[in-house]
């Protein structure tokens, strides 16, 4: 008679069941299980043994192949969750009295020991309990995208992020959702989801291969979804339980990376934070070319989330209020797959204001009202053509450094580069920069024009005295990307050319505004696709 390894290990897990079995005090011990793994929370540890499966996707069903992705589990995970995972456990003895310890003789199974976390610290309870805040979201952003920087390209010979390769899985998602599917509506959103993923495949092929040939697909986390994030005591987010099982599913390009987190916030009704966490990830990477995937590898992220919730919710074996909760999941991502597909429609907002005017404050709010919206910082992109990070201090004097004449011009060639292309992208842009000068203005304007899209030009003000307090006090707190300091401000302010009515300038002085500039973008893009022809401006008008 064959052995079981899937009996043996049932008597394994319900033996170590037993607080004596470990090593360390331990009162009780609770069991988490998911499709491919028992999870045994016992004391100050966890302890995850994966389940002898073969699943396409992974194979666990040698003892050498779990004791393998144990180990690959904690060098892949050791680079963003370093506190969390420790080793790999050794289990000895046998199923029904198992010893945690590698002097127990030969090995029957293998454990990954991780310290242990309170179950409503993981990032999906912490939103749902309001606890979850925007400078949690800001961490994240940056350690993400430094460790998306740092970490290796896959060989340009390797057949990783080969544009087939990419869309095969999302052809496969809809092959084996469509079959799942008992009503027409959903069906009917089905069909339109697969119509704009085969058409974006091919508008979007030669991008694919670009992202491929300069490095972007890298060996990334694979499972950026907040049930993977833990919220610690620190204010810090960590990332944790990467894939380990599928190198397919683990190098891919990095912008299909962050779009699991940004599609997931957006299912869970927090789009202001997607937005945040999109943008944040943008300034600190600087892989502004990525965004031209975004949409395309969010749908194909709620895809994945609708097929598995359609599978769930067809199993005769699941609850039934399980399965009806399951069937909920997958239409609402299915709704979600669509609206990812549609976006805002494209603007170009560009700001006018001294230091210490608001720009980036309001342009901030702004680009949480609309989904899809990108913000380009002058502050940020001066410094990423010399090399430097965001809140790297450059130690430039006035009108010197990073601030001549030379430097300035640089840095606003290269936001309207930017814009160009995010407009072609079909994202809507803001720009945060003084725009000082008409001189600077009027080649955005005729961007805009270019991409038959609204302009728009956010006046920012405040009155003197306020902003030397804001500009000394961000000085100070050295928290922000803007270098400028008071004698900076007295120099903008002698030589400022403010909007004049033909440009049509939108006014703001404060945070009560934010909905009145919301409804008045939304005004604007209406009248330009009411009145407008591609290729015309018709300005923003006042509110």
């Amino acid at each position: 008679m064959q052995p079981n390894p899937s009996s043996d290990q049932a008597i394994l897990i319900a033996a170590l069941l037993r607080p004596a079995c470990y090593p360390h005090p331990v009162t009780a011990v609770e069991h988490l299980e998911t499709h491919i793994s028992h999870v045994l929370l016992a004391g100050d540890f966890a302890y995850k043994i994966k389940k002898p499966l073969a699943l396409g996707f992974l194979d666990f069903t040698s003892l050498n192949r779990r004791k393998y992705y144990c180990e690959e589990e904690l060098r892949l995970n050791g680079r963003l969750a370093p506190e969390l995972y420790l080793d790999c456990v050794p289990i000895g003895g046998d199923a029904s009295r198992p010893v945690l310890d590698d002097r127990a003789g030969p090995a029957i199974e293998y454990a990954v020991r991780m310290r242990r976390f309170p179950q409503d610290a993981l990032l999906d309870r912490a939103l749902a309990a309001g606890r979850l805040e925007p400078r949690h979201l800001d961490t994240l952003a940056r350690r993400l995208a430094d460790f998306h920087r740092a970490i290796p390209a896959a060989d340009p010979a390797a057949p990783f992020g080969v544009p087939e390769r990419v869309r095969q899985p999302m052809l496969d998602n809809f092959t084996h959702t469509r079959p799942l599917l008992a009503d027409p509506a959903d069906r009917e959103v089905l069909a339109a989801v697969e119509r704009w993923t085969l058409a974006a495949s091919e508008r979007l092929w030669p991008r694919l291969a670009e992202r491929k040939a300069g490095g972007w697909i890298r060996e990334c986390h694979g499972d950026l979804h907040l049930g993977n994030m833990v919220l610690a005591d620190t204010g810090q987010v960590i990332v944790f339980d990467c894939i380990e099982f599928n190198d397919d599913l683990r190098w891919i390009d990095v912008i299909n990376d962050l779009a699991f987190l940004t599609m997931d916030l957006r299912f869970r009704g927090a789009g202001a934070f997607a937005q945040r966490v999109l943008n944040t990830w943008l300034e600190y990477s600087g892989d502004f070319a990525g965004a031209a995937l975004l949409s395309y590898y969010q749908v194909y992220r709620a895809m994945v989330r609708a097929k598995i919730n359609a599978i769930q919710a067809s199993q005769d074996s699941v609850l039934q209020a399980a399965r009806a909760t399951a069937s909920e999941n997958c239409r609402a991502y299915l709704q979600l797959a669509l609206a990812l597909a549609k976006e805002s429609p494209p603007f170009l907002l560009i700001t006018h204001g001294v230091s210490g005017s608001g720009k980036s404050r309001r342009t901030g709010q702004l680009l949480e009202q609309f989904p899809g919206a990108i913000r380009i910082r002058s502050d940020v992109e001066r410094k990423r053509l010399f090399g430097l990070g965001p809140l790297d201090d450059s130690g430039s004097t006035l009108g010197g450094g990073l601030y001549t004449p030379d430097a300035s011009a640089r840095t606003y060639q290269r936001l309207r580069g930017l814009a160009d292309g995010l407009l072609a992208a079909g994202h809507p842009v803001l720009v945060d920069a003084t725009f000082l000068k008409r001189a600077h203005r009027q080649p955005f304007r005729e961007l805009a024009s270019r991409h038959g899209v609204p302009f728009i030009l956010l006046d920012c003000a405040a009155d003197p005295d306020t902003l030397r307090a804001r500009v000394a006090a961000r000085r100070q707190r050295g928290d922000d990307a803007a270098e400028a300091d008071v004698a900076v401000l007295e120099r903008q302010l002698q030589h400022d050319e403010p909007p004049v009515a033909a440009e049509s300038p939108m006014q703001t002085d404060g945070d009560d505004d934010v909905e009145r500039l919301r409804a008045a973008i939304m005004a604007a893009i209406s009248a330009h696709g009411t009145h407008g022809t591609h290729g015309n401006d018709h300005g923003s008008g006042s509110c």
